[in-house]
């Protein structure tokens, strides 16, 4: 079998081959990338966005996260996926262009695949060697499968139509993702979704619900302690893109519920007075200072109706699991 397509990144060398996957490059310069977490140290409350969790080992991190006991969302969302394929098919329409943002390993599209039977899948992904051998995996797993996988950073302008099939543009947007924006960019990001996907396309997207504080505690502050590894990580990503010398041994994992906000937040939180230097300059942190790393909005059916209806979207069909921690709606372009 063929090599796979490649454009504008030279990828490594691997035995896996797939002639039905499509690899493209469009991340974001470097420079761009630098800009960006620099304006984010320099705020009087430091943030990273939640984006630069997922370098390779990162992303390898929150894998082991979806498997823990604590952590929920991911196996009830699989499990709402699966019991609802056939319907959640229907919807999507025969043929259609499946694309996912932040897809990471692919692995909730694998649930639908059967009953879907895209024209195309599109995972969109910023972790380049990450997303490369997921695609391959992906390919060889399903044969009959064009994977059209493109390294972007999803909040941008990240692919052209033209090198897609026709067919209806559907995003897939699993995980709860959604949550990590304020209610301001959820509503900025659904609404430019409209652009993305024409005015017969859909979204079906996986929401996190409003529950228990003690529930949501412990899914963020697993007893194994991966949750603060993968936070603490993110610290390796900065290093590497602004050329600082953040040390992880010097930072604490904290995570809490906002009852105000109905959302959870991740900080770092600074062991101790200290410089960090970069390649423009130094930040400094006093003792007991954060880094906020992450926000998840929590939300109810009726807050999220409401949101979706703001973008300019009708919600056609919701579907919950048994104990209604989590939800996956599908959306369509509402007329006008």
């Amino acid at each position: 079998m063929n090599q796979p397509v490649t454009r504008g990144v030279k990828m490594p060398v691997t035995a896996a081959r797939a002639d039905n996957v499509v690899f493209e490059d469009q991340h974001p310069a470097t420079g761009d990338s630098r800009a960006e977490l620099l304006a984010g140290l320099q705020q009087q409350q430091k943030m990273v966005n939640p984006k630069y969790f997922y370098n390779a080992r990162g992303s390898d991190l929150f894998e082991q996260i979806t498997r823990l006991e604590e952590y929920y969302p991911t196996r009830t969302e699989k499990k709402i996926l699966t019991q609802h394929a056939a319907e959640i098919s229907q919807l999507c329409g025969p043929d259609c262009v499946l694309i996912e943002p932040g897809s990471g390993n692919s692995e909730k599209v694998r649930l639908l695949l059967d009953s879907l039977r895209p024209a195309a899948y599109v995972p969109v992904d910023i972790s380049a060697e990450f997303l490369y051998e997921s695609a391959l995996k992906l390919g060889q797993e399903f044969p009959w499968l064009a994977v059209h996988a493109l390294c972007a950073d999803f909040a941008q302008q990240w692919y052209s139509r033209t090198t897609l099939p026709a067919g209806r543009r559907v995003i897939f947007y699993p995980g709860s993702t959604i949550g990590n924006m304020d209610p301001a960019a959820a509503n900025a990001f659904l609404a430019d979704l409209r652009q993305w996907i024409g005015p017969d396309g859909g979204v079906l997207i996986g929401v996190d619900l409003h529950k228990a504080e003690l529930l949501l505690h412990a899914a963020y502050n697993d007893s194994r302690g991966v949750t603060a590894q993968f936070n603490l990580n993110i610290l390796n990503a900065v290093n590497d893109v602004i050329e600082a010398d953040f040390d992880s041994t010097r930072f604490d994992h904290r995570a809490a519920y906002n009852q105000d906000q109905r959302r959870i937040e991740m900080h770092l939180v600074s062991r101790q007075a200290q410089t960090v230097n970069t390649a423009r300059g130094q930040i400094v942190f006093a003792e007991g200072e954060t880094l906020h790393t992450e926000n998840s909005y929590k939300y109810t059916l009726a807050s999220f109706a409401q949101l979706a209806q703001s973008a300019g979207f009708n919600l056609q069909r919701s579907w919950l699991d048994e104990d209604k921690l989590f939800s996956v709606h599908f959306l369509s372009v509402a007329a006008g």
